[in-house]
């Protein structure tokens, strides 16, 4: 009995495989077969963009440092003792405001000496003109011979370039005892100071007493490459490289922690040639800096802007790369897709701007790229472009 169930449950298995596979089979056939008798993928529903063309400004960014407009090393002129420092690291300072103090007692020695040395030039040359002026009526009366009257005046001439020199001498030690006192040459900020009191110092030293620099207005400077700098001669107007410096418009400051300085800048200069090292030719542009805010050594990135007409503007999502190009998947016809590349004039953090390879009207797919091809079939889920901007603007 046992034996005849067990037999029974083994011609049932493939009666019910069988059974199972038919069902499997008419249920893909019924839904439409593909190439080879396999089951045919249905379209993904992908979201796509119109692509429309309007106004805009691109911005290019190029890095950069900054310096006060003034920068001037604070040196000693004279060898001496530290004796006094009238400022500290980073104190503001007006011209003319004294900033340190060398011992002056060897060079006002070296006054007090020359004046001595004048007084005796003086007497000296007292002397000598008494002594000429009695000679000379004696050689008109023929009394002394014209060799003495000429010792005479030859005396008395020596004796006045002898006070002429002292003189000098005198201006010379007052000259070396004023660079005792150390004064601001310009208003600024006070840098790094290396030396304290009692420090030796000497006009031949390395290191600077230290920095002033006025940082009413700053300079930064920044460098193109040259294919940059090939687009710009290019892309702005102006029949020099002078006319198109000054037809630039404001360019802007991106500070180190990505936030916009609040004044605008101007480029002013750039180089007459490339650094053939670098590659790249630099430009100066000048900020207002009237908070103080910026200080030299700051760094930063200078926006350099450009206004179109007429520009197409794509999210990056919807872009990907290939050796160094950008493409975009178009919808077409039946609503198949094509890879297309696309010229991009800028870019924010979030947007290209695209000149070429695309028109206003073409449907571009905004995202899932990763697994699509040439030639695949998509549905379609239109998303406006201007909702896009409006939830993420440039």
């Amino acid at each position: 009995m046992n034996r005849l169930l067990i037999s029974r449950q083994r011609m049932l298995i493939p009666v019910v495989s069988i059974g199972i596979l038919s069902i499997l089979y008419y249920g893909c056939t019924s839904s439409g077969a593909g190439q080879n008798g396999l089951p045919r993928m249905a379209p993904a529903a992908l979201p796509v963009i119109t692509v429309t063309s309007g106004p805009a400004t691109t911005y290019r960014e190029f890095p950069a440092t900054l310096k006060g407009k003034v920068l001037v090393d604070i040196r000693p002129q004279v060898q001496g003792y530290l004796e006094k420092l009238y400022v500290d690291e980073g104190d503001f300072v007006k011209a003319g405001q004294p900033l340190f103090k060398i011992s002056d007692n060897i060079y006002r020695e070296q006054l007090n000496q020359q004046q001595s040395n004048l007084l005796a030039a003086e007497a000296n040359m007292l002397k000598a003109k008494l002594q000429f002026e009695r000679l000379k009526p004696l050689l008109d009366n023929n009394v002394v011979s014209e060799v003495q009257a000429k010792t005479a005046e030859a005396d008395y001439e020596a004796g006045k370039a002898a006070v002429e020199q002292n003189k000098a001498l005198i201006a010379n030690a007052e000259i070396n005892l004023g660079y005792t006192l150390i004064k601001a040459p310009v208003s600024g900020y006070i840098g790094k100071i290396p030396y304290r009191v009692g420090s030796l110092v000497a006009n031949a030293q390395a290191d600077a007493l230290t920095v002033l620099s006025d940082v009413n207005e700053v300079y930064a400077y920044f460098s193109m490459s040259e294919q940059d700098f090939l687009s710009f001669t290019r892309d702005y107007p102006g029949g020099s490289i002078e006319d198109k410096i000054r037809a630039l418009p404001p360019v802007e400051l991106v500070l180190p922690d990505n936030s916009i300085y609040t004044q605008k800048g101007r480029v002013q200069t750039v180089e007459g040639q490339l650094d053939e090292t670098m590659g790249a030719i630099n430009f100066r542009a000048v900020f207002s800096n009237p908070q103080g805010i910026l200080r030299s050594g700051n760094t930063g990135r200078i926006r350099l802007s450009r206004a179109y007409s007429k520009v197409m503007t794509l999210p990056q999502e919807a872009t990907f790369d290939v050796q160094d190009k950008v493409f975009v998947f178009t919808v077409g016809d039946s609503n198949k897709v094509v890879s297309k590349p696309i010229g991009v004039l800028g870019k924010t953090a979030n947007y290209y701007f695209v000149g070429a390879g695309l028109a206003a009207g073409d449907r571009i797919v905004y995202s899932g790229t990763a697994n699509l091809r040439d030639g695949m079939t998509i549905l379609p889920q239109p998303i406006s472009i201007d909702s896009l901007l409006k939830a993420r603007p440039l």
